[in-house]
């Protein structure tokens, strides 16, 4: 990677990443809800720089999360330097997470907060931090209300840094995620109203799996009624998947890991576009709440 140096960020960025620090290093010691995405690593780092042994990072382990990803969250923890522990959670255990009725997020930070909530004593830390930042703000998320029910702190919003310049800090700290597509867990690729199983989500993380060994970084298959799957990439590689070779190959990959239609959707990759079916009291519920 270049070398990324002062100049390369703006006064305010530069300010705003000081703030950041101090922020951190106000809280005494804290423990990073850890992804292993571009905004949990710039928590993490900053905690490192700023805490150093003081500061942890936590990963919840649970079907709905990649192998692959696991492992890339093992491997920049390392890079950052920061301790990492990996906390299995057992959120397919809570119906009302099963049952993906369009809160299905706040069931599943529920138990995540709630379990790392249990390990800060034995930990020495005083604070849980996420990655969330300042674009999540007013938009709909179900995680956020469960997080404010549990004081979690959120730095990168409380010193107001957007995703862009998430990623410019990413960068300007060499870490390798500054420019990695965001990877929602497995179960948002489950319409609302479909159950969450073990079986589905595996066939969705085999399904993208396979996109991705293709060329296809970015990419999503979200699961419908009736075993239907629906898939998104850019805009710009739509023609790279109807391509007749391609399209056979990935039919019959797709239908052999038991997807009964394939289809694909012309509008392009776009985040949440399952958030357009949850009902919309539940979504001004959490909308509220969070604002």
């Amino acid at each position: 990677m270049e070398s990324v140096s002062d100049t390369t960020l703006t006064p305010d960025l530069l300010a705003q990443r000081d703030k950041l620090l101090a922020l951190l290093r106000s809280l005494e010691s804290v423990v990073v809800a850890f992804s292993g995405g571009v905004d949990s690593a710039v928590v993490a780092k900053a905690a490192r720089l700023a805490l150093g042994e003081n500061a942890v990072a936590v990963t919840g382990d649970s079907p709905s999360l990649p192998r692959s990803e696991l492992e890339a969250a093992r491997r920049l923890a390392e890079v950052i330097g920061i301790r990492h522990l990996i906390l299995p959670t057992q959120e397919l255990e809570e119906p009302n997470y099963v049952r993906n009725g369009g809160d299905r997020c706040y069931f599943c930070k529920t138990e995540l907060y709630d379990r790392i909530a249990a390990l800060l004593p034995a930990l020495g830390a005083k604070w849980i931090c996420s990655g969330a930042n300042r674009d999540d703000l007013g938009d709909y998320r179900p995680g956020l209300q469960a997080a404010a029910e549990r004081n979690v702190r959120h730095p990168l919003q409380e010193v107001g840094l957007s995703k862009s310049e998430v990623r410019l800090l990413a960068r300007y700290w060499h870490l390798p995620v500054w420019d990695k597509p965001a990877s929602p867990c497995l179960s948002s690729r489950i319409a609302p109203g479909l159950p969450v199983t073990t079986d589905r989500l595996n066939r969705i993380e085999r399904a993208e799996a396979f996109l991705k060994a293709n060329g296809f970084r970015d990419c999503r298959v979200r699961l419908h009624e009736g075993e239907l799957a629906r898939i998104e990439v850019p805009s710009e590689q739509i023609a790279e998947i109807l391509d007749a070779g391609f399209r056979n190959r990935l039919l019959d990959h797709l239908t052999g890991l038991g997807f009964r239609f394939v289809t694909m959707d012309l509008a392009g990759l776009r985040s949440g576009s399952l958030n357009a079916l949850v009902d919309l009291e539940v979504r001004r519920r959490f909308e509220t709440k969070v604002r």
